[in-house]
């Protein structure tokens, strides 16, 4: 069966952008930010970008190039059958991240058609209140799934490729407009000076927690850990540079993000609606609420919503297209029949979020971080101590001289820093959730015990250190 490849690298590049934009930076940032601090979290989260994120990125796209396959094909192909889980888990990743995601995608369908009939301008937190959960939710994430499925189903080139160059430039011009709008709204110092105005006290009083969700949400934010952009790059070339590539993704994804927070605090401290209020639902409530009072609101609001909805479902077509590659991969079954058996999975797990708050909740805000902890915890030892030079030569395929000069320190730290801070990560989040107390340096000695026992084991003669 020959494999489908991009047709363009603009179509890769926006295809991976579309799937770490989407609403993990328009819903899911502005939620965690307000959840943790404002400016402290932005911080903490532009560092994880930089410093765990992007170079997280490229060895993902380091095994995805190289193993030509879907995660557990590529694991598999690369380092034996032993490392088949490894990719199970990556998969599973995808599974758990879509099967919330999709149910935001009903949301925002149901609050486009709220926009044509202005149902939700009254009042935005009763109509969220109303269609968060429950059958209703159900049935939009059903429709919701349908679309996703439909892009999926057309293929790689003439689906995604397709689909992505135009959704992600509408988000973009999108949400530069609304920041400026914002900006002329009365009252709004107070979300400026939450959003940008650094609280160190509550930094360290809270570094712990804040630091476990910042890393999550750049993790959530470029897809990295749970196959996604593995799958991607198993579609590409040779002669393409995979860092000049995933500097592209990373820049214009954080600049979403840093978008998002431009609208929607100064559009939250405006209404006087506190920050962190709304949870899940802040967006739908804070700028709902204030389409109400605008000329135009319904027309606003629908293009709002509209583009939103675009932007979900370029996150969820790449969050789909992982399990259904593997069963083209690994089981040659046709993309169709593939694309169906998928569906109806997502359509079972999904619905279940629909109808539980707390399962939503559970999937929302801590096992998807565990899990894309835990995912790419495992791609990059298997990257640097697997690989080894294997992973640096992959990296420097295709890459210019300044490129090719960093490939070294990116090779270290993918090995060895890396690891050690999301196993600290990793430690930290499963502490808090089982509410013990542990000191930070108890965490990151036990991070470094377990990262050294790893390479222990995982070590081979032709390690490139």
């Amino acid at each position: 069966m020959t494999r489908e490849s991009w047709r363009t690298r603009i179509g890769f590049i926006l295809a991976a952008v579309g799937s770490a934009v989407g609403i993990g930076n328009v819903w899911r940032f502005p939620w965690f930010t307000a959840e943790n601090g404002g400016a402290a979290f932005l911080l903490l989260y532009l560092l994880f970008v930089l410093l765990v994120g992007v170079p997280g990125l490229l060895g993902e796209f380091v095994i995805g190039r190289r193993g030509r396959s879907d995660p557990i094909g590529a694991f598999s192909k690369l380092g034996g059958d032993n490392w088949r889980a490894m990719g199970s888990v990556a998969l599973l990743a995808s599974v758990v991240i879509l099967s919330f995601y999709s149910v935001v995608g009903g949301w925002i369908l149901q609050y486009l058609f709220g926009s044509v009939t202005g149902a939700y301008f009254g009042a935005p937190q009763q109509f969220f209140a109303s269609i968060d959960y429950g059958l209703g939710a159900v049935a939009a994430h059903a429709v919701f799934l349908l679309v996703t499925a439909g892009v999926v189903y057309a293929g790689v080139d003439r689906g995604i490729e397709v689909a992505t160059k135009i959704m992600v430039p509408g988000i973009v011009v999108l949400l530069a407009g609304l920041a400026v709008w914002a900006s002329t709204l009365p009252d709004v110092a107070g979300g400026y000076e939450f959003y940008l105005s650094l609280d160190w006290g509550y930094l360290q009083a809270n570094f712990v927690d804040v630091a476990g969700a910042a890393a999550g949400q750049a993790l959530f934010t470029l897809s990295v850990g749970a196959g996604v952009m593995l799958t991607y790059a198993s579609y590409l070339d040779e002669d393409r540079s995979l860092a000049a590539d995933g500097t592209i993704i990373s820049v214009l994804n954080t600049i979403v993000g840093l978008l998002a927070g431009l609208v929607i605090f100064p559009v939250l401290f405006s209404l006087g609606v506190p920050p962190g209020e709304g949870g899940p639902g802040a967006l739908f409530i804070s700028l709902a609420g204030a389409f109400a009072s605008l000329p135009y609101s319904r027309l606003i609001g629908l293009a709002f919503f509209g583009v939103v909805a675009l932007a979900a479902l370029s996150s969820a077509i790449s969050l789909f297209e992982v399990p259904v590659a593997y069963l083209v991969d690994e089981h040659e079954v046709s993309r169709p029949q593939a694309t169906a058996g998928v569906g109806g999975v997502f359509l079972v797990t999904g619905s279940a979020a629909a109808l539980s708050p707390a399962l939503f909740t559970l999937l929302a805000d801590n096992v998807a971080n565990l899990a894309l902890t835990v995912g790419l915890l495992g791609f990059l030892l298997f990257d640097g101590w697997v690989l080894g030079k294997a992973a640096l030569e992959e990296y420097e395929s295709g890459a210019g001289p300044l490129a090719r000069a960093l490939g070294r320190p990116w090779l270290v730290a993918i090995a060895v820093v890396l690891p050690v801070f999301l196993a600290f990560t990793l430690l930290s989040s499963l502490t808090g959730l089982a509410g013990i107390s542990v000191p930070a340096t108890w965490l990151l000695a036990g991070a470094a015990l377990g990262v050294a026992g790893a390479i222990a084991v995982l070590r081979r003669p032709e390690s490139a250190f």
